[in-house]
């Protein structure tokens, strides 16, 4: 027997230089499957119905990635394994799955990276193949040395750097550092985050180059020394040095920078005798001038984009690859058809450094499925855990249209239509990212976040028209909710008398409050001015569409942890409520509390101790991530209330200063 490692090339006959691509399983069996939503991409389908690959294959993952591995398998006839931790064991892409394995508990040093574990599963299951996704052993030079083993047994440089970890991605393991102290912090900091996310703390250090551009080249090569080179993908907006917004194909090459940057991917390719899906990273430069930045000998998280312009299924060409058929395509035969555009939806709170981790449960999930040429790939559903244990990540969202403003209208739309409820998460942040006019015309780098919201990003900013319209809007649901609520005995009494011809209420938009006349026929008067706003008002639906003066907006209504906030009282609540005393603001210079919710992984004082400003006090590690919380004025200690290796909330008090 021999176990085919898929996306991964055997680590004897890889250079040092080079990540590899690993594989990591375990599950147990269950007795019951489920159905899933199925959200099928439209690919051509290129493997011959007289192909052997493989019977059975283990997906060393979870979440959508394993979701999106084992659809490809189902659509193969190829039977699957899915590996989880015991917190895991009701997730999605184990009940999609034909045969399950645990393989510890919630942490990922004890399950996913838990390589005896993994390579046990590997042999109760009789699997054939083993594909990693990406993320834990995807990268794991140990590992890919103890999967051959198994086959053959069984069957730098001057300022600014970069540091990073030589086992991973995603923007774990990796900082800048501009001079030596930075250099020290960086190092401590990647190396706890690379042991903790990828088993695997060694770190590569390399020149970190200015405001580029962050291009890469995706390529495909088989064992028979063919290679191609699928197009580019522009991934240059990210946050923390993880990727949030992908497309393809990128605004800035020329056909000529096109097919120098692909030869060049292939011949690397070619030239380490590469086979499967790979990405090959580069930096440009304003000129146009790329630099090589790493090799990826995996799938990439944003390969759906290259799937939608060339019409190919990455997984399947891996699966193929790994049983040893050639590629069935020539260079002339990859088009760019059309334009593609990814956004990564995260549980996160994108008004604090764009975007810091939330955990909870999705009360309300709805994805905009039924949009044309929208692709959700996703690992959960309604009623899913967000846990502290894993990547924050809900979905990648996926548009596909003839032409860049196509796709990006109708991601736009895919948005508006994202219902997510139960955890905090980025959309509003992603929909101002696409809707830009620096994005929209191109003009970008890895640096767009931090430029164009220096202070951090603070939401939408409303000019006059559209702040009237979501006033107008805002009243125009609450006397809808009213009038709902007066028909129904023994509720409650509508604080807005209904028999009437029209209403008056007071509106309050942040700091700002206006008064608001509504005649019955739906016209809203604010400040002198009126807005008509029309629709089917089903206030069941987390979904609103209205016509607001003549254009349609779709509206998404909830009570809590919305932006902007938006209240609306009767006149008598709006005057009683002026008496009401202003809650004292909080001391925050003299507390620290946790921004997140996370573990704390050290600290560095104790009661007594004088700090100064900018001193470290704790870290906190949140899915994988480290981040060091300092003391924001020079004082004393007063009491600290954690202590290394507890888990805290957000919000939740560390320390306090005299």
């Amino acid at each position: 027997m021999t176990l085919w490692m898929i996306g991964n090339m055997a680590a004897h006959s890889v250079p040092s230089t080079l990540k590899r691509l690993l594989f990591a399983v375990k599950c147990s069996p269950l007795q019951s499957r489920c159905c899933v939503v199925q959200r099928e991409a439209q690919y051509s389908t290129i493997s011959s119905p007289n192909e052997k690959t493989f019977d059975k294959i283990l997906i060393a993952n979870r979440g959508e990635i394993a979701c999106r591995v084992i659809k490809t398998c189902k659509k193969m006839g190829i039977q699957t394994v899915a590996v989880h931790s015991d917190v895991d064991s009701s997730a999605v892409h184990v009940k999609m799955a034909d045969e399950a394995v645990c393989v510890g508990s919630a942490p990922t040093s004890k399950s996913y990276l838990n390589m005896d574990a993994i390579m046990d599963a590997i042999r109760v299951t009789g699997a054939q193949a083993v594909h990693p996704g990406y993320g834990f052993l995807s990268e794991n030079k140990e590992f890919a040395k103890r999967l051959v083993s198994y086959a053959v047994n069984y069957f730098s440089l001057s300022y600014p750097v970069m540091i990073k970890a030589s086992a991973g991605g995603g923007g774990k393991g990796m900082r800048i550092a501009w001079n030596d102290e930075e250099t020290r912090e960086g190092f401590r900091f990647s190396s706890q985050e690379a042991a903790s996310s990828f088993g695997d703390d060694r770190l590569l250090i390399e020149k970190y180059i200015d405001n580029p551009r962050h291009i890469e080249i995706q390529v495909l090569a088989d064992k028979h020394g063919n290679a191609l080179w699928l197009n580019e993908r522009e991934c240059s907006i990210q946050r923390r040095n993880q990727k949030v917004v992908e497309e393809a194909p990128s605004t800035f090459l020329d056909p000529v920078t096109r097919r120098a940057m692909g030869e060049q991917a292939v011949q690397l390719a070619k030239a380490v005798h590469y086979s499967s899906a790979g990405t090959v990273e580069f930096l440009v430069d304003s000129k146009k001038n790329f630099y090589f930045l790493e090799m990826n000998t995996r799938l990439q998280v944003e390969h759906p984009i290259t799937e939608c312009i060339t019409g190919l299924d990455l997984v399947e060409q891996m699966i193929r690859v790994a049983k040893g058929y050639q590629l069935q395509h020539t260079q002339e035969d990859i088009p760019i058809n059309g334009w593609a555009i990814e956004c990564r939806v995260y549980a996160e709170d994108p008004y604090k450094s764009f975007g810091l981790p939330s955990i909870g449960r999705l009360s309300q999930y709805q994805e905009p499925l039924n949009l044309d040429k929208v692709r959700v790939d996703s690992g959960i559903q309604e009623g899913s855990d967000i846990s502290i244990y894993y990547d924050p990540m809900i979905s990648k969202l996926i548009t596909y249209g003839a032409t860049r403003a196509e796709a990006l209208g109708r991601m736009e739309d895919a948005l508006d239509n994202y219902v997510i409820r139960g955890v905090t998460h980025n959309i509003p942040l992603l929909r101002e990212i696409i809707t830009h006019p620096r994005f929209v015309s191109g003009h970008i780098s890895t640096n767009f976040l931090p430029e164009v919201y220096p202070d951090g990003f603070k939401g939408h900013q409303l000019e006059a028209d559209a702040k009237r319209e979501l006033l107008a809007s805002a009243a125009v649901l609450y006397i809808a909710a009213e009038l709902r609520s007066a028909k129904f005995v023994h509720f409650r009494v509508a604080s807005t008398p209904v028999e009437c011809s029209h209403w008056e209420l007071c509106v309050e938009l942040g700091e700002e409050r206006q008064d608001v006349q509504i005649s019955k026929s739906g016209t809203v008067e604010i400040d002198g001015a009126k807005v008509e706003v029309w629709g089917a008002l089903n206030l069941a639906s987390p979904l609103l569409p209205l016509t607001v003066n003549g254009t349609h907006r779709m509206l998404q209504c909830q009570t809590s942890h919305c932006s902007p906030y938006v209240r609306v009282l009767s006149k008598l609540a709006a005057e009683l409520n002026s008496y009401m005393p202003e809650k004292a603001s909080e001391d925050t210079s003299s507390i620290l509390r946790s921004p997140m919710p996370g573990t704390v992984v050290a600290v560095s004082v104790k009661p007594g101790d004088t700090v100064a400003e900018g001193q470290e006090i704790c870290v906190i590690e949140a899915m994988k991530m480290q981040n060091s919380l300092t003391a924001v004025k020079q004082a004393k200690v007063k009491s600290v209330h954690c202590k290394p290796g507890e888990t805290v909330g957000e919000g939740d008090l560390l320390v306090e200063l005299e």
